[in-house]
């Protein structure tokens, strides 16, 4: 006996290669498929339609096969409400709750379609019953009480289409760099840049105090200073060693200028997060002219807000490090809001973090030396990406040159 089910796709599915994708899924756990319908849009512009109908040897393994198909866009023809089940406690979620991809979502509840606000992967949806409006909540602001969207039915999936425009993130889609990255990227990457801040958007950095390490501090400061960075999202170590490298022209002890240790410089980082908390905080250390220069001083004197996120590694920390974890991320989701692009600069476990937090239609650089942290980032889910194989001290200078001669050029 065979099991069926029939499902349907909407959109630019052959272009972004949804439909590659789903016919993968259904043989690979052992389904077959049946084409009933196939519209091929006859425009770049135009969308695409199919129905299929999905067979499977038995019960278990088709909802296993519908359940992956969901997250690409699948949908059932006839669409139920979504079945909604209260929290019987703080953080803990009801059995069989939904889990939420990074692609924009929409719900149906008592009739009507609602888009999930603040959508990011592996949260759950929660409705308020008092006007349908539907929110992705982290596991750890779950309230008791929250009525939480259990199963598939009544939840749509938008995968973000491939990028209409020629630019960078489609001609580039999905690949990573094994190169050296070349001025001529750079300059289609800043080329990038400078249009989303000509259009108002909004670009975040997270970056490795492998910035500092490498040399490339000038160059992102001067990035900063120029307007191209509304949010820098780090660790202590950045800021630390950024400081460091402020007051004593080293970083780690070593002198930047000549590439030499210099005598007690083990000791400078930690003379460096004492006179920040004898000031109180960074913001007041610029103040009192204390620290002159650097990436913290351009984010405070050009008002760029910063989350500096704590680890069991830190020295001191700064004052400005947040060290409960669940507040840093809350910060972080509060300030990445809204965000058009995300440079991801040497630092893996905080820009998996970010990436965790952003949904799929957001344009991100992932810059790392390591080829297999650069695709590891690449694999957050997003759909408009470029992976460079590079360390900081190459591609920050070679970024914040072609800046200078693009906006010469303007």
């Amino acid at each position: 006996m065979e099991y069926s089910r029939e499902i349907e796709l909407e959109g630019h599915i052959i272009d972004s290669g949804i439909m590659t994708v789903v016919f993968d899924r259904i043989m690979d756990l052992g389904g077959n498929f049946e084409m009933l319908v196939f519209d091929v849009g006859k425009k770049k512009t135009d969308p695409s339609y199919a129905r299929l109908r999905v067979n499977a040897s038995n019960e278990s393994e088709l909802e296993l096969i519908i359940s992956e198909l969901h997250r690409y866009g699948a949908r059932l023809p006839e669409v139920e409400d979504v079945r909604v089940v209260p929290a019987e406690g703080d953080r803990i979620v009801p059995k069989g709750f939904y889990s939420t991809t990074n692609h924009a979502t929409s719900v149906k509840y008592r009739e009507e379609w609602s888009a999930v606000a603040g959508i990011e992967m592996d949260c759950l949806i929660v409705v308020d019953p008092s006007d349908g409006a539907a929110r992705c909540t982290p596991l750890h602001k779950l309230k008791k009480g929250d009525l939480v969207v259990v199963g598939e039915t009544g939840v749509r999936v938008v995968p973000p289409e491939r990028p209409r425009e020629v630019s960078t993130f489609e001609f580039m889609h999905g690949t990573v760099s094994p190169e050296r990255p070349s001025e001529a990227l750079i300059s289609q990457i800043a080329a990038e840049i400078i249009e989303v801040r000509r259009k108002g958007g909004k670009i975040a950095l997270v970056g490795g105090p492998a910035i500092i390490h490498t040399g490339a501090s000038r160059a992102l400061a001067e990035i900063i200073r120029k307007g191209y960075i509304q949010v820098l999202l780090a660790g202590n170590a950045l800021a630390t060693h950024d400081i460091e490298y402020n007051l004593f022209g080293t970083s780690l002890g070593m002198d930047l200028s000549t590439g030499k240790p210099v005598t007690g410089g083990h000791k400078h980082h930690i003379y460096a997060i004492s006179e920040i908390i004898r000031a109180g905080s960074i913001r007041n250390a610029v103040d009192r002219g204390i620290i002159t220069g650097g990436i913290m001083y351009e984010c405070i004197t050009h008002n760029v807000p910063f989350v500096l996120a704590g680890s069991i590694r830190d020295d001191g920390p700064l004052p400005d490090v947040i060290t409960n974890s669940m507040e840093a991320v809350d910060q972080m989701r509060l300030h990445i809001r809204d965000c058009s692009m995300v440079l991801m600069i040497a630092t893996l476990l905080h820009s998996i973090a970010v990436g965790n937090c952003l949904p799929s239609a957001v344009k991100t650089v992932c810059v790392d030396i390591n080829p297999s942290s650069v695709t590891k980032l690449m694999d957050r889910g997003t759909m408009q990406a470029v992976g460079i194989v590079s360390d900081a001290g190459t591609f920050l200078p070679l970024l914040a040159k072609q800046i200078e001669i693009q906006e010469h050029c303007r």
